[in-house]
């Protein structure tokens, strides 16, 4: 199996990585915007490197993954499709609805396979809460309080491009929470804080934002986002119900410290970053897409799951911008939207 990997930035380098060494994939070829970047990695792989994305199409793949900058995701997508080529992307499709929706139906019309990049679907901790949620062992499912703390924010110029805190980071919590639950969001409230470095101000985006979430069965979850947690990169899930509760991201490396006498210390070396946290899970997903393309197993997060939780970081950020419930009814996209 050949594969073209279009992006060599960090996530791009991590996941040619795992699949230079995959023993079902023969060989990769590699182009960044950056040629000298895709060049020295491929270097160190072993694999080739191709001089733009032109290539990667004219000189024969098997799949496609795509880590490029998302303004660039769902025009790639869509070149795959019409190629009769798999693909994997790192979320999102496309950071508006129609540019998401666009893509979603050249995969759909071509019959080709889109996997996206929700890494905490292969997260061992989320797959345990999934089993315990779906097994009854929680009994009722009340609440579900889950966060995302960066301990240092992106950079500046990062900022206007990544479609906001919500669209962003905490789309990774609206996706697992779909499926960890196995619900839908039936509407949102949510709120942010700009109160941190200028540049988020500048920028039109929140250093800090929550959301209180109704699922369609009524579950009432919890979802928090911050920037700047100076104690480190903290990715947690609280799942309570009527018979038991379970919290995901709760380990010897969690960047919290109790103030209770007989609590438990303080991490010694506290999670720094995604990457770190997410190691195996990162590497998973990529395994699960080579079985995908090779027949072995489904699709395990399509783009339309893509599209709906994308539909909930739009909810949260009109719910936002004008202070008021928003419910997922008016976000387009759902099953009786126009766009479908």
């Amino acid at each position: 199996m050949r594969i073209g990997v279009i992006g060599t930035g960090r996530i791009g380098t991590i996941h040619a990585n795992t699949l230079s060494r995959h023993r079902d994939v023969g060989s990769l070829i590699l182009t960044d915007a950056d040629a000298s970047r895709a060049q020295d990695l491929a270097h160190r792989l072993g694999e080739t490197a191709a001089p733009g994305v032109e290539e990667i199409f004219r000189w024969g793949v098997d799949a496609v993954v795509i880590t490029t900058a998302t303004s660039a995701h769902a025009e790639l997508i869509g070149r795959a499709a019409r190629s009769g080529l798999p693909v994997f992307c790192e979320k999102p499709i496309a950071l508006d609805l129609p540019g998401t929706l666009s893509a979603i139906t050249e995969v759909e019309t071509a019959g080709t396979v889109l996997q996206m990049g929700f890494q905490r679907r292969f997260d061992a901790g989320y797959r345990g809460a999934r089993e315990a949620v779906r097994s009854g062992r929680l009994g009722r499912l009340h609440t579900v309080r889950a966060l995302t703390s960066d301990q240092t924010p992106p950079p500046a110029a990062w900022l206007p491009l990544s479609g906001g805190l919500y669209r962003d980071t905490l789309i990774h919590d609206f996706d697992v929470l779909r499926w960890v639950t196995g619900r839908e969001v039936a509407d949102v409230y949510a709120a942010g804080s700009d109160a941190g470095p200028a540049m988020f101000r500048a920028a039109g985006d929140v250093d800090t934002g929550a959301a209180l979430l109704t699922l369609d069965d009524g579950t009432l979850a919890t979802v928090t986002g911050a920037r700047l947690n100076g104690a480190g990169y903290d990715v947690r899930m609280e799942l309570a119900g009527e018979l038991d509760q379970v919290v995901v991201g709760l380990d010897d490396r969690t960047p919290i410290a109790s103030t209770e006498p007989t609590g438990p210390p303080a991490a010694d070396k506290p999670w720094t970053g995604f990457l770190e946290r997410f190691g195996p899970a990162y590497e998973a997903e990529l395994n699960a897409f080579v079985e995908v393309v090779r027949g072995e197993r489904a699709n395990p997060c399509d783009g339309r799951e893509a599209l709906q939780a994308l539909r909930v970081a739009e909810a949260c950020e009109l719910s936002r911008r004008e202070r008021r419930p928003v419910h997922l009814a008016e976000i387009p996209g759902g099953a009786a939207s126009p766009f479908v």
